[in-house]
């Protein structure tokens, strides 16, 4: 059967986990720029789409091809290894320790910063020809999403920056759960089932991902979106990175770890 149940996809998370714990520095940052660059393609096509047809459901649903691709090649995000790494941990797996966890996210998130920075430098280019022109409706509509999702949370304070958390936490429920589908199932086309449907769901409802975020913000800098590097970083990336770790952790990696691998005892009828 192509179906993997829980209790074995689990135990291959926590593989997964333990292995991109030991991975060297060389390959955690390859893996991580060729992810962070591809997703960033993703969002841009997604957003291309949204502006040249005028449905948000339209470019929701295409985003996930670059999710798709980049898992499927072995690449990580630092959504991914929020949720993976500290199961390893968890599970006792020799040589895990904390330092070894926060030394992986360190990489990845390089990693994807500069892979998101590279593709959002290539695009800024394409859509000015060289910073010659006006960047044309899909680089004012980057821009103006880089205003609204930074500016925009700054205008409510506390309540702004706690819509973001949770806007993360909520998004990497959806998008580890995407990672789990890809695990649950032996056939691509079951794989891709799988990833497709939360990741079409969060970025529909323009849940907060760090990831596309470094792609997002950075390009609508460079296109001449109203917001500093610090704007970006307190009214965004930071809760967003932050609530995708509790997200991606609470709603998805330790539950199916409690549920699936410390399964409770069955309960003694008499």
């Amino acid at each position: 059967m192509s179906y993997i149940i829980p209790s074995e996809f689990v135990t291959k998370m926590v593989d997964a986990g333990e292995s991109k714990i030991f991975m060297s520095t060389r390959d955690t940052l390859i893996r991580a720029f060729m992810a962070g660059a591809i997703l960033s393609l993703a969002a841009v096509f997604a957003v291309a789409v949204t502006v040249q047809t005028g449905s948000p459901l339209v470019g929701a649903m295409l985003f996930p091809v670059g999710f798709i691709m980049l898992y499927l090649m072995g690449f990580d995000l630092l959504t991914g290894v929020f949720m993976l790494t500290p199961l390893a941990l968890l599970d006792r797996r020799p040589g895990v320790t904390v330092n070894g966890i926060l030394r992986n996210w360190g990489w990845v998130f390089l990693g994807n910063f500069a892979g998101a920075l590279v593709v959002a430098f290539m695009m800024a280019f394409v859509f000015t020809m060289g910073f010659s022109t006006e960047p044309g409706p899909i680089g004012e509509k980057i821009s103006h999403i880089g205003e609204d999702r930074t500016l925009g949370y700054a205008e409510f304070g506390a309540a702004g920056w706690a819509t973001i958390f949770l806007r993360g936490m909520l998004c990497n429920w959806m998008v580890s759960m995407g990672v789990v589908g890809a695990m649950i199932s032996t056939s691509v086309s079951g794989k891709v089932i799988a990833m497709w449907m939360p990741i079409m769901l969060f970025f529909f409802m323009g849940f907060e991902h760090s990831v596309v975020n470094m792609f997002l913000f950075p390009s609508a800098m460079i296109m001449g979106g109203d917001f500093s590097v610090m704007d970006y970083m307190l009214w965004n990336e930071i809760p967003t990175a932050l609530g995708n770790l509790v997200g991606g952790l609470a709603f998805t990696g330790l539950t199916l770890y409690t549920t699936h691998v410390r399964t409770a005892p069955k309960r003694t009828v008499y």
